[in-house]
This record gives structure tokens, sequence and C-alpha cells, in this order.
């Protein structure tokens, strides 16, 4: 099994590696702590001290919140429990008419806006974008990845969290409490 030092896997991460590097890596077997060294790397970029359970995303973290499990972004602002759609706490910006859709599209390229919507989903305390989505008008948000992080954390990584919540989408308890 190949053993890939954290510096190697943070150009990776980074989009420096050589690409010969990157073919290497990508096509040898996962050492069996690369991600706890990229979960190590991740964390040292982040503006907050919680432990950091699993990214989501280059920006968006679920961590470990004084016994809560919440989505956070790189500069710390919480999204709330991981198990509710986070985009529902994020700020959002609707590009819906001709106007706010030809600032993304050029000409015959743009969508028609009286079936599409442009979502863009924004961190309401430092302003990172971190998804966009392109959807019919009148589609909820997408939900890309509610992960099952028991399971993960005992059955693939072998050391089990030391407590656990019920795997189980939210997102409806949320709204309905609106």
């Amino acid at each position: 099994m190949a053993s890939f030092d954290k510096a190697d896997i943070e150009k990776l991460i980074d989009g420096v590696l050589p690409w010969p590097a990157t073919q290497d890596m990508l096509k040898s077997s996962k050492d069996e702590d690369r991600f706890d060294k990229y979960v190590e790397i991740m964390q040292a970029r982040v503006e907050f001290d919680d432990p950091i359970l699993l990214p989501l995303t280059p920006d968006l973290y679920i961590v470990n919140d004084n016994g809560e499990r919440v989505v956070k972004c790189t500069c710390g602002q919480s999204f709330g429990d991981y198990r509710v759609n986070w985009k529902l706490s994020a700020l959002i910006y609707v590009r819906d008419d001709e106007e706010k859709m030809s600032q993304v599209y050029v000409g015959r390229e743009m969508p028609d806006p009286s079936w599409l919507q442009l979502r863009e989903y924004i961190c309401p305390n430092c302003g990172r974008q971190h998804e966009v989505e392109a959807v019919p008008r009148g589609c909820p948000p997408d939900f890309e990845f509610l992960p099952d992080l028991d399971t993960f954390y005992s059955e693939w990584l072998g050391r089990p969290l030391p407590d656990t919540v019920a795997f189980e989408d939210k997102t409806l308890e949320k709204i309905n409490s609106w």
C-alpha cells in the first residue's frame, strides 16, 4: 500500500501537485491514514477550533461544536444541524429575470428565466459563495449530501464517535417550525 506524506496531500488539495504524482496518488490504494491527514490539513485552514468530523466542500465542514454536529463555513459561521439542509441558513441570491441572468449567460446561452432560476447560496458572515443551483422555478433547494457519520466512523474508520445521533433528514422539521 502506498503512503503519501501530508505535504503531497496538501499540494493535491491546492491543485499544485504535478500531474504524474497526482496520477500515482489516484491509482494507488488509499493509505490508511489519508482521511486523518486530510482532516488535519483542513483543520489548520479554518478559523474555528471545533474538530472537523467530515469536510463537505472546500469551505463547508461537519464539526463537533460542543457536542452538536453542525455544518460550519471556513470562517466559523454555523449553518446548524448537519441533518438539516444547510442552504436554509444561507443567504440566497436568485437570478430569475433576463437582466440578472445576462450577468452570467451571453445571448442564446441564457436559459428561459420563466422556466429556470439560478440560486446562489452565500455565507452570511464572510460572503463566500458555497453553491449555485440551476433549478426549475418552485423547486426546493437540493440537499446534496447527508452522510451517515456514525456508520462512516464505526465501520469505515473503525473508531466510533462517542455519541450517536439518528440518521435522518430533519429539513422538513426545520421548515415546519417556521
